[in-house]
């Protein structure tokens, strides 16, 4: 098993010292030193931005299921943005989603999508996906190459999204080109003017795609999540325009770019462990355990905030009621604590239970779907290209987003 390249990290500083830059290319590159002297020196720790960051997966853990920690949408924006900031569009259809909302609202907005991902619905699954993997593959195959994000981990969980949501082949061009999240709005450093604005135009486009959707899907229903909600929108009791509106739009973000990120990001770190590729084309049985690996070692979602309801204490420190709460997923993945030799990739590894699909109320719907896509990417990888080699997997193209962790590009050849 091969350690990462971290052995001649300078030894810490005192905590006075400690800054917290989520947007510093260094800490892009790899979060991981800064995570691990954070959980040394200052598990529980209040960034001079004024929020706390938790590091420990046992404080985590906690923290995501106990109902003391709650969201408080408005209230994180004011204190990130000021108070005139509610009304830009991204931010005003962000807090209309399950994603930022406490009960009663959650209950009532994910009861709605909930059977859309049960076990036995993404089981069913299967053949399709497996299908559309090789189909990926078929269309680059001959060429000797591809860039895995926009070939491969890009495509694919839109294609199935789009599925499951009812998009038509004639309409789903556009969202197959790139990336269609940015994630800047989901991180602890505030976006630019600029950054607002075009994150702005992508919700007003989006915005009118998927009214069109619907508008559709009041004409032709089908057999899919789009037509479900449309129909609970109609009943006028369970969810209102606005919100139909902004959790598809949610549905189609959320359920493809963490699975990119996963698959990006795992292929990545099993070529840097080149071992670890060995031990999978050799064992194919792993690759259910790899994936588990994979989402502990180099999580597509970093972090996940909460909000103190009352005065709560965590990991020996009490925190005052009102307080922005950041839970590091990615620091939790790697805590000693909890995982021996922690930032070793070992695709064997026993008792893997990954935080970075969240936990508790807001545990992630879709994490059987994105499990069950990468162990099929996986999977297909090794039996057809199994001599896959990344020429620039030592200096990785990362994007400018913390919470959400994922490549711009992974150029792949084979012969």
């Amino acid at each position: 098993m091969v350690r990462e390249g971290m052995n001649e990290m300078t030894p810490p500083s005192p905590t006075g010292s400690l800054v917290f830059d989520p947007l510093d290319p260094a800490f892009i590159a790899d979060p991981y030193p800064f995570y691990r002297r954070l959980r040394q020196e200052a598990p529980v720790f209040k960034a001079p931005q004024g929020f706390w960051l938790l590091t420990r997966y046992e404080d985590v853990a906690f923290s995501l299921r106990d109902r003391r920690f709650g969201k408080d949408f408005a209230g994180n924006i004011t204190r990130r943005y000021g108070e005139d900031r509610m009304n830009e569009p991204v931010i005003a259809n962000l807090g209309r989603t399950m994603l930022v909302l406490d009960p009663p609202d959650h209950t009532r907005l994910r009861g709605l999508v909930n059977k859309a991902f049960t076990a036995r619905r993404v089981a069913d699954m299967r053949p399709r996906i497996a299908a559309l993997v090789n189909e990926q593959l078929d269309r680059v195959i001959d060429k000797g190459g591809m860039d895995v994000i926009r070939d491969l981990a890009h495509r694919l969980p839109v294609i199935v999204i789009c599925d499951m949501l009812g998009i038509p082949e004639e309409h789903r061009a556009g969202f197959l080109i790139g990336s269609n999240v940015s994630g800047r709005i989901l991180d602890p450093a505030p976006m630019s003017r600029e950054e607002l604005d075009q994150a702005n135009a992508a919700t007003a486009m989006g915005n009118a795609y998927f009214d069109q959707l619907c508008e559709l899907r009041r004409r032709e229903p089908q057999d899919d999540l789009t037509t479900e909600l449309v129909r609970a929108e109609e009943a006028g009791d369970r969810l209102t325009t606005e919100e139909l509106r902004a959790n598809i739009g949610l549905l189609f973000g959320a359920g493809h770019e963490t699975t990119t990120n996963l698959i990006g990001n795992g292929l990545l770190a099993l070529h840097k462990a080149p071992e670890q590729w060995q031990r999978l084309k050799d064992d194919p049985s792993l690759i259910p355990n790899a994936v588990e690996e994979l989402l502990r070692y180099d999580s597509s979602v970093q972090m996940t905030g909460r909000v103190t309801n009352t005065e709560i204490e965590v990991g020996g420190v009490t925190l005052p009621a009102g307080e922005s709460v950041l839970m590091l997923l990615g620091a939790a993945n790697r805590d000693p604590a909890q995982y021996a030799d922690p930032d070793t990739l070992d695709v064997g590894r026993q008792n893997i239970r990954p935080m970075s699909f969240g936990g508790g109320i807001h545990h992630c719907l879709g994490a059987q779907l994105a499990r069950l896509e990468a162990e099929l990417v996986f999977t297909a990888l090794i039996e057809r290209l199994p001599n896959l080699e990344l020429p620039e997997k030592d200096a990785p193209a990362w994007r400018r987003t913390f919470t959400l962790r994922g490549l711009h590009r992974l150029p792949a050849t084979w012969h």
